[in-house]
């Protein structure tokens, strides 16, 4: 049986509550033999139950430290989903270990961030990634490349928005030049331009569903709301990349996604402005 430990900002939070059911469907599926067994969370969740009653509830040893649970443990999942500003503290201490590590969305709260994660990684030869698991809806599957729209919603653009820019990055592939978004109401309409051919279109509202609309390899356009279950494919990525250590994609599409989220946000700042992407690169 190979351990996985988690370390999150507090336990009690959605990803963490999910993850070891998860888990545990994909192992029955693929006949591994992971387990969450090894958990520290840096604070109680003030609006739910403490660290010490999570690891209870879900029959995990509490760690009263990051560096107890990377010694414990033969793989680490970074999750604090909604605190991207706790990552790259965690990872600098979890990657000191060298054992594979997946971290949640969002990455980093910038592309400068998530490029010194990346550097820090290389230092120690460790091999992570990180991934919103809108990038597994299995609706995706099949589209061309050459443009797309997506709709979603949440709690807040800035941390939702994540979620379009990794399923247009997953499809369109690198190259985002600048991002221009406007509001109307309470949505938000942002165009991601390319030096090509390729166009993204990525419309934001509260309560609209995730969907897409896209060419097919066939010249067809297709409308797909996004009814797949893909937390279980995140869930089923993580398992293999931890079997195999084989990387599921490389993190310069991650740096993508992150530059495509920034210039989002400051463009909110801007509104009807084209903002460049940040020219940091992956070396």
């Amino acid at each position: 049986m190979k351990i996985i430990g988690i370390v999150d900002y507090f336990l009690d939070e959605w990803h963490a509550n999910h993850f070891p059911a998860w888990l545990d469907k994909v192992c029955k599926e693929k006949g591994y033999e992971f387990k969450v067994g090894y958990a520290w969370g840096e604070k109680d969740n003030e609006n739910g139950i403490s660290n010490e009653e999570w690891c209870k509830k879900f029959s995990v040893e509490m760690c009263d430290s990051i560096e107890s649970v990377c010694e414990k443990s033969d793989y680490i999942v970074i999750l604090a989903p909604s605190n991207p500003e706790k990552h790259s503290g965690y990872a600098k201490k979890v990657f000191r270990y060298g054992k594979r590590t997946y971290i949640d969305k969002t990455f980093a709260p910038d592309s400068a961030e998530a490029a010194e994660i990346y550097r820090e990684a290389q230092s120690y030869g460790v091999d992570f990634f990180s991934t919103s698991a809108l990038r597994y809806a299995d609706e995706l599957s099949g589209l061309s490349g050459k443009a797309i729209i997506t709709t979603g919603g949440g709690g807040s653009i800035e941390e939702y928005v994540v979620h379009q820019a990794e399923m247009v990055v997953s499809v369109i592939g690198e190259g985002a030049e600048r991002v221009r978004t406007i509001k109307n109401g309470d949505h938000y309409f942002t165009e991601v331009k390319y030096g090509d051919e390729r166009y993204a279109s990525m419309v934001f509202g509260w309560l609209l569903p995730f969907a897409v609309q896209a060419d097919k390899a066939d010249g067809s356009i297709v409308y797909l709301p996004i009814n797949s279950d893909y937390f279980i494919n995140l869930t089923r990525t993580i398992a293999d990349f931890f079997h195999t250590g084989i990387k599921p994609f490389g993190f310069s599409q991650t740096l993508e996604v992150m530059k495509i989220r920034e210039a989002v946000i400051e463009g909110l700042k801007r509104p009807g402005k084209w903002i460049e992407t940040k020219n940091y690169t992956v070396k």
